[in-house]
């Protein structure tokens, strides 16, 4: 099977590094264009250099901050009224790390807005022209915590699960305009984010951070944690025209992560 994806162009949030940059790259060797999103600038510039580097077409990236709503929207609106997108994967980077009994409303209400404030907006204006083209794709990195609550991950674990029931709900009001809306249910990967959680959590447990890594090794059953590259093609095939019947799933890369069915 060979996917391509020449004349489409995607939208990528939290895609200077990471599970983000993965998903940007394969899009792009499959022949996209992609706009890459993040808050530093640097990190955009040097992404988007191997890209166009190692791609035949040029490439974009719009510095925004998903903390920061009101300036999000006009950033991303303005892009998003000037230009079409065909293929939309919402990402972000994570919330505040913490239990429950240690966190506030107030980080409630930032997460809210972080996850699910800023996912519904971008998908809202993307939608206009995937309407008006008969054709889109939207895709949600969402976490294996929708089903089975991560420990220590408070804020992901309860409003991710508010992005999957709207995504859902989106995925049967839309598909009647050859529009799919699908969830990607993230697992442990070998990305900076996982790093700082771990480390915060080695901290506070005073255990030392390779414990555990290994620990997160010993509860897949594959016993690894998965290469941002895996993800990457994951996103790349339901982007695809071979995912043209998939809609409204939740579909995990977890190694087998999750115990539930």
């Amino acid at each position: 099977m060979k996917i391509t994806l020449k004349s489409r162009h995607a939208l990528i949030g939290g895609s200077s590094k990471g599970l983000g940059y993965a998903v940007a790259k394969q899009l792009a060797y499959s022949g996209a264009k992609v706009t890459i999103v993040a808050r530093s600038e640097d990190l955009l510039i040097k992404s988007i250099e191997e890209l166009n580097k190692n791609t035949d077409c040029k490439h974009e990236y719009i510095v925004c901050d998903y903390n920061d709503h009101g300036k999000y929207s006009k950033i991303i609106g303005d892009y998003l009224n000037k230009n079409r997108i065909d293929i939309l994967v919402n990402n972000t980077q994570g919330p505040k790390a913490g239990d429950v009994t240690s966190l506030s409303i107030n980080d409630y209400q930032k997460a809210f807005d972080l996850l699910f404030k800023n996912t519904v907006y971008t998908t809202m204006l993307a939608l206009e022209k995937m309407k008006k083209n008969k054709w889109g794709r939207v895709i949600n990195m969402t976490s294996v915590s929708i089903k089975e609550p991560l420990s220590y991950l408070a804020l992901s674990n309860s409003i991710r699960s508010s992005v999957i029931s709207w995504a859902k709900t989106l995925s049967n009001d839309i598909g009647n305009n050859n529009i799919t809306v699908n969830n990607i249910l993230t697992g442990f990967f070998d990305t900076e984010r996982l790093k700082e959680l771990n480390s915060e959590k080695a901290k506070k447990l005073n255990v030392e951070i390779s414990q555990l890594y290994d620990a997160m090794k010993q509860e897949v059953p594959l016993g690894r944690i998965g290469s941002p590259e895996e993800f990457g093609f994951l996103v790349t095939f339901l982007a695809s025209e071979n995912a043209s019947y998939i809609n409204g799933a939740n579909i995990p890369i977890d190694g087998g992560l999750l115990k539930s069915t």
